[in-house]
């Protein structure tokens, strides 16, 4: 298994024809087999137009390109698979075609060639499950597009040896690409713990928070994170984030976290798939809204005394500003008995506020200056507890903690898998752990008791980790 000469990839399909070119250019005769011949003329076609772009820029010279090209072989005979050493299976994201087509396989190549799906959420072991050698059989999961991004899911099944996982990782570092360890568990590392960015979105937007593009410059500007969560689905397909979240909802037997939202059901059901239709989230085909920081303007101030009274707490004058710990900003007026602002919490020059209904309009607007004159630019929102980036975050390292405890891969892969396969500035249980895993349980915590919902449970692995945090400190 350790000597890969000749790649087979199924599907001509984008996510094909990204991987055909990946293991053409390092150097691998490469049959990409479609049932359509036409399709792999595009796919080949495609192909050719990057190269010949890569060659216009300088990086790449045009004899390279060439070999390149000659070493993709065009098959629509499943039998000629046979002389491939490693199988890639790009095809539908659908089980029972995955698995007859991986039984035709079976029968086709010797038992020592690696037979690898690119599936991004569908179980690993239900594939291999009635194969012989079923040790020979894993995910080989690329993000798109496969020629670019760095990330590889190498995926276990039950029955995937240890031999044929160190393969796949070495190959995917002769590619140029990180891989990552993990077990077959619903979506994987970076499916299942990228679900609360979308689904935080989705309820901020469906309890009428902010407007989608209020949403998406506080994750984006506020959180670090290279897109709003709602653009980013726009861009994928609504149909396909849609899908990936059904399956994984459906898969951990609807556990509530991972539960789908309504408005992203009506769109797809209304065909507003985001940009490949022109109207998603947002209009694509005319000016789509300005997805950039809306800013809260306040009145002139005299200075003010300003007294930082704990950790999170400053207090102005009579007014309390609080860094969000998952309660409500009126919740904390009624208990205060005094005017409060909530921040969201601040790692950028930008702030997300809300203010107690009860709050005078000068006491909120004192907050409003306060933090302009830090140097921040401000947008309020309404009164919802945990805001968005810190509730965000709290809730996509709690998936990752719960990841890392049920053995899905190792708290290294974990952070380097959502960092390089969907950009996030900084690994989830690193960035836990900068922010404070106390905080991240209070706030959980506190929006657990808000909602009465088992959404915010905390993990074991996450209570755990606050214990030792407060030994610690003691």
């Amino acid at each position: 298994m350790v000597n890969i000469h000749t790649v087979a990839v199924i599907g001509s399909g984008t996510m094909g024809a990204g991987i055909a070119d990946v293991a053409a250019s390092y150097g691998h005769q490469v049959l990409l087999y479609d049932i359509a011949s036409d399709a792999i003329s595009r796919a080949i076609d495609c192909i050719r137009l990057r190269l010949a772009s890569r060659v216009t820029r300088g990086k790449l010279s045009a004899d390279a390109s060439a070999q390149i090209l000659a070493r993709l072989i065009p098959v629509t005979d499943i039998q000629a698979l046979a002389a491939a050493d490693l199988v890639i299976e790009a095809a539908s994201e659908r089980l029972e075609v995955k698995k007859a087509l991986f039984k035709q396989l079976a029968e086709i190549c010797p038992p020592q060639t690696l037979l690898t799906s690119n599936t991004s959420s569908i179980s690993v072991t239900a594939i291999a499950a009635d194969l012989p050698h079923p040790e020979r059989v894993a995910g080989l999961h690329f993000f798109n597009p496969a020629p670019v991004m760095k990330l590889v899911e190498v995926v276990s099944g039950l029955a995937t040896s240890s031999e044929a996982a160190d393969v796949l990782c070495e190959l995917a570092m002769n590619w140029g690409k990180q891989p990552v360890r993990c077990q077959s568990t619903p979506g994987f590392i970076v499916n299942r713990v990228a679900r609360p960015f979308y689904s935080e979105a989705w309820r901020a937007l469906e309890e009428q928070v902010a407007a989608p593009e209020t949403i998406d410059a506080a994750l984006r500007e506020g959180g670090g994170f290279p897109m709003g969560p709602l653009e980013l689905t726009d861009m994928i397909g609504q149909d396909v984030n849609f899908a990936v979240t059904c399956s994984v909802f459906n898969a951990f037997w609807q556990e509530r976290r991972f539960l789908p939202s309504l408005v992203q059901q009506e769109l797809v059901l209304a065909g507003r798939l985001g940009k490949k239709s022109g109207k998603g989230v947002y209009d694509w085909q005319s000016d789509r809204p300005d997805v950039s920081w809306l800013q809260t303007v306040s009145d002139s101030f005299s200075p003010m005394s300003a007294e930082r009274k704990s950790d999170g707490v400053t207090e102005l004058d009579e007014v309390l500003l609080v860094e969000t710990q998952g309660e409500t900003a009126q919740s904390l007026a009624v208990k205060h008995s005094r005017p409060v602002v909530v921040v969201d919490r601040i790692e950028r020059d930008v702030a997300v506020i809300a203010a107690a209904a009860s709050n005078p309009h000068s006491a909120t607007q004192k907050a409003v200056f306060y933090l302009q004159q830090q140097g921040k630019r401000v947008v309020q929102i309404a009164d919802y507890p945990g805001l968005l980036v810190w509730r965000t975050v709290a809730m996509i390292a709690n998936e990752a903690l719960d990841a890392l405890q049920k053995g899905v891969a190792s708290e290294k892969d974990i952070d380097t898998a959502m960092r390089l396969g969907v950009n996030y500035p900084n690994g989830p249980i690193a960035w836990g752990e900068r922010l404070g895993w106390q905080r991240v349980l209070a706030l959980l915590e506190n929006l657990q008791r808000h909602y009465g919902e088992e959404r915010y449970r905390p993990c074991s692995l996450l209570r755990q980790r606050a214990l030792l945090e407060s030994s610690y400190e003691s």
